[in-house]
């Protein structure tokens, strides 16, 4: 089982919205998907309950239960354990970084978000996990300058996963029905970012299996 975590020191940047929407690509390209709801405000639990279809597990869970349910989960046949953790600094998210084959920090091309996710990339940095940014929210292309600005931060951070994920009225939509973007409008940009990002994901966690055993040895 691979276990991804999305994780910001700030809220708002988006990773509920796009957990919930990359577990349904996922699924449909044939993992069997389960998303741990870390966040007190129980939004993914939300999401789950306004889902019509119960082919994805949403599970609440605090940090002192995190290690035994990913044991059961992985035990189940589950193969690809998603977690949303809070927007702040704390046990659940510190849990989670531990825990993690991959960190995804979600951050919007803004100057405070991108402070936040400096404040994030230290906290990876201090156990060695491994982790990468993701820019999410992008404006439209009019505002391109902001965008590369912030492309330019997050590579010089640590390393920026594709694509970048702009801001479309299909994630809230989608959200908003308990659905993912791929099932929304499956045609769409939208749609086609998520499974995109599911594989630019597969990839690092791919690259990262394979660089394990020489950080072990290190």
């Amino acid at each position: 089982m691979r276990t991804i975590a999305f994780v910001s020191q700030k809220g708002g940047s988006g990773k509920s919205t796009i957990a919930s929407s990359l577990a349904v690509a996922a699924h449909e390209m044939n993992e069997e998907v389960c998303v741990i709801d870390m966040d007190p405000q129980g939004l993914l639990g939300n999401w789950a309950k306004t889902r019509a279809s119960r082919d994805i597990d949403v599970i609440a869970c605090g940090a002192a239960r995190l290690p035994t349910l990913l044991a059961s989960l992985e035990r189940k046949g589950v193969t690809l354990a998603i977690l949303d953790t809070p927007g702040a600094e704390g046990a659940a998210s510190a849990a989670a970084i531990r825990l993690a084959d991959l960190n995804i920090v979600p951050s919007r091309p803004r100057m405070f978000d991108l402070w936040a996710s400096a404040c994030t990339r230290a906290q990876l940095d201090e156990i060695r996990a491994e982790y990468v940014f993701l820019l999410n929210q992008c404006p439209p292309a009019q505002q391109a300058v902001r965008v590369q600005d912030g492309v330019e931060a997050l590579e010089e951070m640590g390393g920026l996963i594709s694509p970048l994920i702009l801001t479309r009225v299909d994630y809230q939509e989608a959200a908003r029905q308990g659905w993912g973007v791929t099932e929304f409008n499956p045609h769409g940009a939208a749609a086609q970012e998520m499974r995109d990002l599911w594989q630019s994901i597969e990839r690092r966690l791919a690259r990262a299996k394979v660089c394990q055993p020489a950080r072990e040895a290190a």
